[in-house]
Parts: C-alpha cells; sequence; structure tokens
C-alpha cells in the first residue's frame, strides 16, 4: 500500500503474537488521519513521518507503545499519555487492541500531531542544568586524604557527584566520634576506588 514500508512490515512480522494486532491498529489509525504520512525505521523502531516526526510504535516482550513526538506541546483531554523523560514526547504502553483509546478520539490526536508539524511548532529547547559548585573537603578529611596518595588521587579523579556524597556523609555526622569513623571508612574506600554508595551500584563485587 502506499507510503507502507518493507522495513516496517518484516517489524510487524517478527514482533510477538499479541503485539502485531496492535501496531497493524496504530499504523492503520495514522494513515487514516493523515494518508501522505510515510513510515521509516529510525533507533530500530518504526516511525511516521510528516513534515518532520510525528510518532513512532514499537513491540516488547510484555507490551506494545506508542506516541508523539511533540506530545507534550498537545492537548490531552483524555489523560492518556506520558511523558517520556526529560523530552517533548509522550506515550502510551498497551498490552491488548482493546487497550487502544477509540478509532475517533487516535485520529483525533494524530491530526493534532500532524497539524503541529504543519505548522511549524518546534520543541522548546531545554537548558541544561548548571552544574553544582565543587564542595570544598573540609581541613580534616585533606589530611587524611594527603596522608593516602592512592586515596588521594582517586578523589581527586572522582566526578564532583562523587566528592560531594563523601563531604557530606562526613561532614553531616553528628557526634566527633561519628565524623571520625566515617572519614576512616571514607578513606579506606576512596582508596579502594568505590564511589560512597557502592553498595547499592549494580554490578558490585
Amino acid at each position: 500500500m502506499r507510503n507502507r514500508s518493507k522495513d516496517v512490515d518484516a517489524y510487524i512480522a517478527k514482533a510477538a503474537p499479541f503485539a502485531r494486532p496492535i501496531l497493524e491498529t496504530v499504523r492503520d489509525h495514522f494513515h487514516k488521519a493523515c494518508p501522505e504520512i510515510e513510515e521509516t525505521t529510525k533507533w530500530g523502531f518504526p516511525h511516521f513521518q510528516y513534515k518532520g516526526i510525528v510518532g513512532s510504535m514499537a513491540a516488547f516482550k510484555k507490551h506494545a507503545s506508542f506516541g508523539f513526538w511533540k506530545g507534550q506541546l498537545m492537548d490531552d483531554p483524555h489523560g492518556i499519555f506520558k511523558g517520556v523523560g526529560n523530552t517533548s514526547m509522550s506515550g502510551m504502553k498497551v498490552e491488548s487492541v482493546s487497550e487502544l483509546p477509540s478509532e475517533r478520539v487516535m485520529l483525533k490526536y494524530i491530526r493534532q500531531a500532524v497539524a503541529l508539524n504543519e505548522e511549524g511548532v518546534k520543541v522548546p529547547r531545554v537548558r541544561a542544568a548548571k552544574p553544582a559548585a565543587a564542595v570544598k573537603p573540609p581541613d580534616d578529611f585533606m589530611a587524611k586524604l594527603k596522608k593516602n596518595k592512592k586515596a588521594l588521587a582517586t578523589f581527586e579523579a572522582f566526578p564532583p557527584s562523587h566528592r560531594k556524597e563523601y563531604v557530606e556523609w562526613v561532614t553531616e555526622a553528628r557526634q566527633e566520634a561519628t565524623r571520625a569513623k566515617r572519614l576512616e571508612t571514607a578513606i579506606e574506600w576512596i582508596s579502594e576506588g568505590k564511589p560512597r554508595n557502592w553498595k547499592y551500584m549494580k554490578g558490585r563485587a
């Protein structure tokens, strides 16, 4: 059929049986809402384009999803979609065709997404957060580090977030005995190349 990609055909064919009718339905709605829409595969899954990316869909082991590139700029009166991280996108996860919005609702949303591209609406740029100010270790912390060359070198190589975690852990101790114990532990862990929260990190020994 017109504007339908063989790559998308293949993607749907390889999807799990439960996901195929979901993908086919979403695909049909995009084409019905905008006959000029074109299909492409980006980042390994199908996208729909008309004067830029309009939306996409994907299949996973237990669910399928679809959404809109500029979803955060769209009206969502039915509360269907959720934002995708710190992006302009929004999407919806479903496990069966019955969970999809009605065709009427779907067409309305898709046409709204298409209209944003037709009108040349741009996604606002998100300003990068300013890096946190470097935390200066207290004198007793630095004195201990300087006595352990390996720990000092590791601490200086740590990213600011790791250095901050150690400094705050030590300085937040309410009692001198607790502070001293934390400082000794900190120097030991730092010399071993461990971040403050190494116990909770995946893949630790």
